[in-house]
């Protein structure tokens, strides 16, 4: 029987449900894992990928389902929510199901938006733990990155007090001459705080470190994270950790934590990052965490190894993208099934009433403020001059060679005849569309999805690339503007271009995967433009270079790598009930 989200809590749903979540022995048994393969942490556990591959590598891989969402509003529309309620639904149907989706990054958990736990009763339990460091993989993430700006700012201030014999004698160090003004790391932290985006360091005296100019960005866009991301085993994890690009001397040459002599201990603070968390939805299905959010500004994808064992240990699999299909599914299909060599056999297009009432000229969603009328009575003349932004999403995964199941997300001030109007653009560009009332309902709500899900994974897909990965990085930069974004072609600044024909030109970089950096509030670079943006071009200022997980990253627009907390943020409604030690107010 589901709980009335209307009368209670995320955090109370979430209690309620802890009562009867099974006991790591009932874990065992129902994932059929042998008893190293699961590590108990508190009333979670890890999973042990490494043993679980071993044993189960040569068992027929699942069906793969990725979930992904049109160009939301700044609340979000539901995309966590709904694979969790996707999650529930093909559980009720009694298929062995799991997944592996991201975990919550304290930056919005905190802020307007909430944990990415899901909500209502398409909820991850335990709430608490999952939405406050789970079992310690971002804060071990941050650690680790956060010593490589150590090792690189001590560095600089040791080489500068001494000379070249002096390190010698001391530290067996030999000058790297790195140069302050072009430092490519800044620090990170798991929190949305815009008065750390530029910041001074070192400000003193002599011991007190390099005086520069420095940043941080939220965890979740580190590189560390990243490799995590698509990390094939601690092996590779630690090799690639030795190949991130710090800084560059000066003469031009990378600097990486390898020359800083710090990769080591940077992989040793995350040697447990490897292994994914397993919790699990509110009607006790199996769900890996693994990895983190935001596909804006950086890969924002569940990791390939809980993929890879997710695909092993489940007849059906599923899998989140970050915001959009424009970014994180874009980067699922040309980079994460690239570097897997997996490939799924559909792709869930969360879509809501509200989202397409603002892609068709409703009134501003401020994160914070009550929602607009507009947004809680029917309007079809608004929501159908929003459907084109729908019918561009499902192009664009069309583009893949999958067609879609356009998902509509139910809110309860939803009508019949929205819900009709939304359905009949979908199947009429030829996609399956399901209403789902997963919220409200959980499982029950979500057979309508599921069903459809169920259906589109017996489907032929003919999956393929955007793009080769021969390609050169300014033409994949143009394709996926213009077939994906809608944009009449690109506008470089000199920097970027200078940049971009150096990086083409040099061999090492032959190889690298492209990351996009954009809002998620729009097609364009702009998030003032909604619906599907015509005759513009996408502006591109800079390019990361991620050395470790061979990403080249294009920066378009002003988009920052550290969001900003709002005026309403959800820590002042997050308490902790000194009687039980409960953490409540969590959404």
């Amino acid at each position: 029987m589901p709980y009335d989200p209307t009368k209670l809590q995320d955090w109370q749903i979430s209690e309620a449900a802890e009562t009867n979540m099974p006991s790591h022995e009932e874990w065992r048994d129902r994932l059929g894992l042998e008893r190293d393969e699961l590590i108990p942490m508190g009333r979670i556990a890890k999973l042990n990928f490494l043993k679980i591959i071993e044993r189960l590598g040569n068992r027929p891989d699942g069906k793969y389902i990725e979930v992904t969402a049109i160009t939301p509003t700044p609340l979000g529309e539901g995309k966590s929510t709904t694979s969790i309620g996707l999650l529930e639904g093909l559980g009720k149907r009694g298929l062995h199901v799991g997944g592996c989706l991201r975990q919550p990054s304290g930056g919005p958990t905190m802020n307007i938006k909430g944990t990415a736990a899901g909500g209502g009763n398409a909820l991850l339990i335990p709430i608490a733990e999952l939405s406050l460091g789970l079992t310690g993989d971002i804060n071990d993430i941050m650690n680790a990155h956060n010593l490589a700006m150590v090792a690189m700012t001590a560095r600089m201030q040791h080489e500068r007090n001494y000379t070249d014999e002096q390190l010698l004698r001391l530290s067996h160090m030999r000058r790297l001459d790195i140069d302050p003004t072009r430092v490519q790391m800044g620090w990170v932290i798991d929190f949305c705080a815009q008065s750390l985006r530029n910041i001074i360091i070192g400000l003193g005296g002599r011991k007190d470190g390099y005086t520069m100019q420095s940043r941080f960005d939220i965890v979740a866009s580190s590189e560390c994270m990243a490799i995590l991301s698509i990390a094939k085993d601690l092996a590779d994890l630690r090799e690639r950790m030795g190949k991130i690009t710090v800084a560059f001397d000066k003469t031009g040459k990378p600097i990486t934590t390898g020359d800083l002599e710090v990769a080591g201990a940077m992989c040793a603070w995350m040697r447990n990052t490897i292994n994914p968390t397993l919790v699990c939805t509110a009607e006790y299905q199996p769900c890996m965490i693994h990895a983190g959010p935001f596909a804006n500004i950086a890969i924002g994808q569940s990791s390939i190894i809980g993929d890879r064992i997710g695909l092993k240990m489940f007849d059906y699999h599923v899998t989140e993208s970050g915001f959009a299909a424009d970014i994180g599914f874009e980067k699922f299909w040309n980079v994460k099934c690239r570097l897997s060599g997996l490939k799924p056999n559909v792709s869930v297009l969360t879509t809501t009433v509200r989202a397409l009432k603002m892609h068709g000229g409703g009134p501003r969603v401020v994160p914070g403020l009550p929602l607009p009328e507009e947004y809680t009575r029917e309007n079809l003349a608004m929501l159908e001059k929003g459907l084109p932004n729908m019918l561009h999403h499902i192009n664009i995964i069309r583009k893949s060679g999958i067609n879609p199941v356009v998902c509509i997300n139910v809110f309860q001030t939803d009508t019949r005849d929205e819900i009709a109007m939304i359905k009949r653009a979908a199947e009429q560009a030829g996609a399956r569309c399901a209403a789902s009332t997963h919220w409200a309902y959980g499982g029950e709500g979500a057979l309508e999805l599921a069903d459809a899900v169920i259906d589109a994974c017996h489907d032929t897909v003919d999956f393929r690339y955007l793009y080769p990965l021969e390609m050169r990085l300014r033409d994949r930069v143009e394709l996926i503007a213009r077939e994906i974004y809608g944009a009449d072609g690109v506008l470089w600044a000199p920097e970027a271009e200078a940049k971009a024909k150096m990086l083409e030109n040099n061999p090492e970089y032959s190889d690298y995967e492209t990351i996009m950096v954009k809002t998620q509030l729009s097609l364009s670079h702009d998030p003032s433009l909604k619906g599907v943006p015509k005759g513009w071009l996408l502006p591109i200022r800079d390019i990361l270079i991620y050395s470790g997980a061979k990403f080249l990253c294009p920066c378009a627009g002003s988009i920052s790598l550290m969001p900003g907390t709002g005026s309403n943020p959800a820590f002042r409604r997050v308490d902790v009930d000194v009687t039980t030690g409960e953490v409540t107010g969590l959404f």
